[in-house]
């Protein structure tokens, strides 16, 4: 499925201002005391307005395969964590940048950039264990409640300076460092030691969580051997320094912990050809060549990763027919891969054969439970059928028990303008903009689709959301400030 959108990327990171020696291997605990000023409960709503202008601000894949994968690997990586006392949302943002940063209220930004330069899912893993102990052990909540009690600043202005550094980088970093008075050296040892117990507990879960206790060492060591001498570093080292003390600590941790030989994830390398094809910027000639040559001379880490690549090099090149030949072999030997079912679907709809797409969707959908792969990808081919009735029937029980599902919200706004249905279509558009936090520009649509409608039921129910837009437009506003 072929849609995402593009926006301004501006992000604030944990970031850790310099690099220390830790002599002894059992760190203190820091914990998750010092909820006293920064409530869990308010942490949350931070969180929520965070998650306003991430939906706003960043170049969010809006592309439900991958978005599949990553919430997959992060669910299981936060079930093994301890001390989980948010709800955790992953995002994967395109840009090449190898970072992935934890925001409060269990929002966690993973860059396109880390699976282009991590070899193994463990590693990948690694990175996301590693945010989300900050998130566990409310590193940044802390932060700021240890801020509020030495700076007359109040908690919602410090809130306010993180929250425009998302928005605005250069006056939000600015307004953070006038805003954060305080002792240099105590934020250096503070954001030190976040750093040094987020390895300590991001390895202890990556090893429950069944990956190699090893990937944070080996990721953050070749990163560290390949940019040693780089007059310019990725932003993950310069966010998260690695001196070689950390290094050795972090492999004196995994030593500890049975080392699991994995398999290598299929799922993975799936992943990464399809974000190398996707948003890599070589050329489609490039990329075909580079597939081809991986492929005779067994230069991959898993053949069928490599063939999909090809694929989908050759579908991004309009080969059509090289293209279906080859996802049809990785179907063939995997009938309900859900990378191989996308790109079927995308070829079936781009050759006219949409009713092909519907009886192999409605196949997988009749074996095994539905998700935002298979549903989205029907509904998108009833549409182009012009089976409009039952792709509105899925498409709105799907945003029934998926309301904050924008893609599916986008399509929807599609489908309702081609059938020329006004009132879902204004109301859709305005579901839409209240998840990116544009609430005025919400109660705008839905006031049009009210003006729309002559259903009591439905008059009603637009009423009463614009009046939740108009508390929710307040609400983010106070948080703002």
């Amino acid at each position: 499925m072929l849609y995402r959108l593009k926006k301004l990327t501006v992000y604030l990171l944990l970031s850790t201002l310099t690099s220390t020696s830790f002599a002894n291997n059992d760190l203190p605990e820091i914990g998750t005391v010092g909820a006293g000023v920064l409530t869990i409960q308010k942490e949350k709503q931070y969180g929520w307005a965070f998650k306003m202008m991430a939906q706003q601000s960043l170049p969010i894949v809006r592309d439900p395969v991958l978005n599949h994968y990553i919430t997959s690997l992060g669910e299981n990586i936060v079930s093994h964590a301890d001390s989980v006392k948010l709800p955790f949302e992953f995002f994967l943002v395109e840009d090449s940048e190898i970072n992935a940063a934890a925001f409060l209220g269990g929002n966690i930004k993973i860059n396109t950039g880390l699976f282009l330069y991590a070899e193994t899912e463990s590693e990948l893993a690694s990175v996301i264990a590693h945010e989300v102990a900050h998130i566990t052990q409310r590193h940044l909540a802390r932060m700021l409640e240890k801020q509020a009690l030495s700076n007359p600043a109040s908690m919602a202005a410090l809130a306010g300076s993180v929250l425009l550094a998302i928005i605005a980088p250069a006056a939000g970093f600015a307004a953070l460092t006038s805003t954060f008075a305080i002792n240099i050296q105590n934020q250096i040892n503070y954001t030190r030691a976040n750093e040094y117990e987020a390895d300590r507990i991001g390895i202890q879960t990556l090893a429950k969580a069944g990956y190699n206790p090893y990937g944070m060492a080996d990721f953050f060591g070749k990163l560290a051997e390949k940019y040693k001498y780089a007059s310019s570093q990725p932003q993950m080292l310069l966010t998260h320094p690695l001196p070689e003390t950390r290094l050795a600590e972090a492999r004196l941790r995994a030593s500890q912990f049975i080392n699991k030989h994995m398999k290598k994830s299929l799922d993975y390398q799936l992943s990464k050809a399809r974000i190398i094809v996707r948003f890599d910027q070589d050329n489609t000639a490039a990329l075909i060549s580079r597939y081809r040559s991986q492929l005779t001379n067994q230069s991959y880490q898993l053949k069928a990763a490599a063939q999909y690549g090809l694929a989908l090099a050759y579908f991004k090149n309009k080969q059509m027919d090289l293209a279906e030949k080859l996802n049809n072999q990785l179907l063939s030997d995997d009938p309900d891969n859900l990378f191989y079912l996308d790109l079927a679907t995308d070829i079936s709809l781009s050759t006219n054969q949409d009713q092909q797409a519907i009886k192999r969707l409605t196949n997988y959908e009749n074996k095994f439970t539905s998700n935002a792969v298979s549903t989205l990808n029907l509904v998108i081919a009833l549409q182009e059928d012009k089976q409009y009735e039952l792709a509105d029937k899925k498409l709105s029980y799907f945003i029934r028990n998926n309301p904050e599902h924008i893609l599916a919200h986008l399509i929807a706004i599609d489908l309702y303008k081609e059938t020329k249905q006004k009132a879902k279509e204004f109301a859709t558009k305005a579901e839409y903009l209240a998840l990116l936090g544009r609430f005025k520009e919400a109660s705008e649509q839905m006031g049009s689709a009210l003006a729309y409608t002559d259903k009591k039921l439905d008059q009603a129910r637009y009423s009463a959301k614009i009046e939740e837009y108009k508390q929710d437009d307040l609400r983010l506003k106070e948080l703002q400030e």
